[in-house]
């Protein structure tokens, strides 16, 4: 791909998360805006006094009390629990860090735990900017393919591995809770089709696990792996494949990840559940169970720099069904602040980044203590 498409479609993707965000600030600060400004004037206004507002007198309402409504929103949440939220975030990216691992290991690439820490939350700090949430698995490939110069491509394969591992688990949970929470899930229309995508990227994640680990398609295909080798590089993707099938053919992969996905995906439900304590709001712990991970592993999809627009979007229209019945401003603010916790991690994951050697290799690691 060229610089000039590179640029137009990185572009483009700012723009699609810019316009998502202020439609969502838009919507929420109308409603704030409207509110504060029947107050302000201490006159009780009716709809007919708002509709005969202009458009842009509307909108100018919005953005000059919409704003400063949410700040009051966000100064009463109790300090203690944003804390609390703050320690559960970072344990979400250390369990991940266990969970990848005990990936490495199945590819005998024992990197020490400090070095997979390291390189996570460098991953994590480009997360906060690169498209999705997996932006950040680039950064993750390439520190960790330089860490050994025997296996390039089964390093790089452990992170798609640890991504796809992750991915579905959280799908699967979401599914799970699904069904209990049925009603709050397809309540409108646009949630009935946010649903629908959830179990579309479950059926699909969960055939790509099946294929990549167990497939061996291209070994039914007469001359398939000779084609396969003549491609570009294409001993490194023959030898990627291979990599692929080593899980499927490890017994006890799945029985070493599973409670490791599962404790990750509760950690990150309570993390959220936290929030909404901050906020006194009594949103219970088994809607969050479903409405977190749907969230998650949507923003996931490289549409917005970190998810930013289409988790928010999520959020509200989720927490805001009368079931639940959140405000829609008390709801942004739980996506905003959750992210905040984010980039408070990210920004030790900078700071990593900095001091972080460029190259350790695992010949030479390997020679020291094993953790």
């Amino acid at each position: 791909m060229s610089k000039a498409r590179k640029f137009f479609s990185l572009s483009l993707r700012l723009l699609i998360c810019l316009l998502l965000l202020a439609w969502i600030f838009q919507a929420i600060f109308y409603n704030e805006g409207r509110l504060s400004w029947e107050e302000d004037f201490q006159i009780k206004h009716s709809d007919a006094d708002w509709q005969a507002l202009s458009r842009w007198d509307r909108f100018e309402i919005a953005w000059r009390f919409g704003p400063s409504e949410l700040w009051k929103t966000l100064r009463e949440m109790d300090p203690m629990w944003l804390i609390i939220s703050l320690v559960l975030m970072g344990a979400t990216i250390f369990i991940g860090v266990l969970r990848w691992q005990a990936i490495l290991r199945v590819h005998g690439l024992k990197v020490p735990l400090r070095r997979v820490t390291q390189i996570s939350f460098v991953a994590h700090f480009f997360n906060s900017f690169l498209l999705g949430s997996v932006g950040g698995d680039v950064l993750k490939a390439y520190y960790v393919a330089r860490e050994t110069h025997h296996k390039k491509p089964e390093a790089v394969v452990t992170v798609v591995v640890d991504r796809l591992i992750g991915l579905f688990s959280m799908l699967v949970f979401g599914c799970i809770f699904l069904v209990p929470n049925f009603d709050i899930m397809t309540a409108t229309p646009r949630l009935r089709l946010v649903v629908s995508l959830m179990l579309a990227m479950t059926f699909g994640c969960g055939i790509f696990l099946l294929i990549g680990f167990w497939g061996g398609v291209s070994r039914r295909v007469p001359k398939a792996r000779e084609w396969l080798r003549r491609l570009p590089r294409g001993q490194s993707i023959e030898r990627s494949l291979e990599a692929f099938r080593e899980f499927g053919r490890d017994k006890g992969f799945f029985w070493r990840i599973l409670p490791i996905s599962t404790l990750l995906n509760v950690v990150l439900v309570l993390h959220f559940y936290v929030l909404t304590l901050g906020f006194h709001l009594q949103v219970p712990l088994l809607a969050l169970a479903a409405i977190v991970p749907v969230v998650t592993s949507i923003s996931a999809l490289p549409i917005t720099p970190s998810g930013l627009g289409v988790r928010e979007n999520l959020y509200v229209w989720m927490l805001a069904v009368p079931m639940l019945a959140v405000p829609e401003g008390k709801a942004l603010l739980l996506s905003l602040v959750g992210y905040a916790g984010s980039l408070f991690w990210s920004a030790i994951g900078g700071a990593v980044y900095l001091t972080l050697r460029e190259k350790q290799d695992l010949a030479h690691l390997n020679d020291g203590n094993q953790v």
